[in-house]
């Protein structure tokens, strides 16, 4: 029980690794607030949570600055603290540079940039009252190596990591650490269109030979997000099986 009584809102928690962070929270004593956009998706993962924990759902636009407030409100009439943030909702759309759209661009910043910024910015003023809290960011080995046809994914979550390295030192002084946890190729939702051929290609570039899976992150979120790691704070912590070395 590494996060027992711990509060944890998790962002895109309905789906992929977010909801198997979420399920292992629960299961590590955690109350968690699963966050998403997706309702139905959402929904589900709370059932699933309450057959070993406890938790409940918020439909969030990450976008949405107001719908990130009313997150940090309820969150807090209902347990009266937040102790960890993960920070974990994105999207792809991805296009070479020459095709891509205005709105492509634009949209995964939004998600995945400014959602960031939002969220963050909602909880934070709780955590400096408390003295305490984690904040976890979910960024990409495609932020630190570019991958083609990802510029603006690329940006986003090579944004994150110079967000997080700057959040470390603005609020480690208020004793909230934020880390950041660098996925390389997960099977996911999000990789489920991708084709075989491609696939294949991704575990051969792997020294380990294979893709991650989601509970390979969300053990690492759980490190970050517990007192194991009092002492980790402006991290980078590559999930990605030697990809990047």
């Amino acid at each position: 029980m590494r996060l027992e009584n711990k509060v944890v809102i998790i962002t895109g928690a309905g789906s992929g690794i977010g909801k198997e962070t979420a399920l292992l929270f629960a299961r590590e004593g955690a109350k968690v607030v699963v966050a998403d956009v997706n309702e139905k998706a959402g929904e589900e993962t709370v059932v699933e949570i309450k057959k070993n924990g406890e938790g409940f759902f918020v439909k969030l636009d990450v976008t949405n600055r107001e719908q990130s407030k009313q997150m940090v409100k309820t969150t807090m009439e209902k347990y009266g603290k937040i102790d960890v943030l993960i920070n974990n909702a994105g999207i792809v759309q991805d296009a070479l540079i020459f095709k891509m759209t205005e709105e492509q661009w634009d949209r995964v910043i939004d998600i995945n940039l400014k959602g960031v910024f939002n969220c963050t910015q909602a909880v934070v003023e709780v955590m400096i009252n408390q003295g305490n809290g984690v904040i976890i960011n979910t960024s990409s080995i495609v932020g630190l190596n570019g991958n083609v046809g990802q510029v603006n994914y690329a940006a986003t979550k090579a944004g994150l990591i110079g967000m997080t390295k700057t959040l470390a030192k603005e609020l480690g002084r208020k004793g909230i650490r934020v880390n950041s946890v660098a996925p390389g190729f997960i099977q996911t939702p999000m990789t489920s269109s991708v084709p075989d051929k491609i696939l294949e290609m991704m575990k051969e570039k792997t020294p380990l030979r294979r893709l991650g899976e989601p509970k390979d992150v969300a053990n690492a979120y759980l490190y970050l997000a517990s007192d194991e790691a009092n002492f980790v704070n402006g991290a980078v912590l590559c999930v990605d099986g030697g990809l990047v070395i």
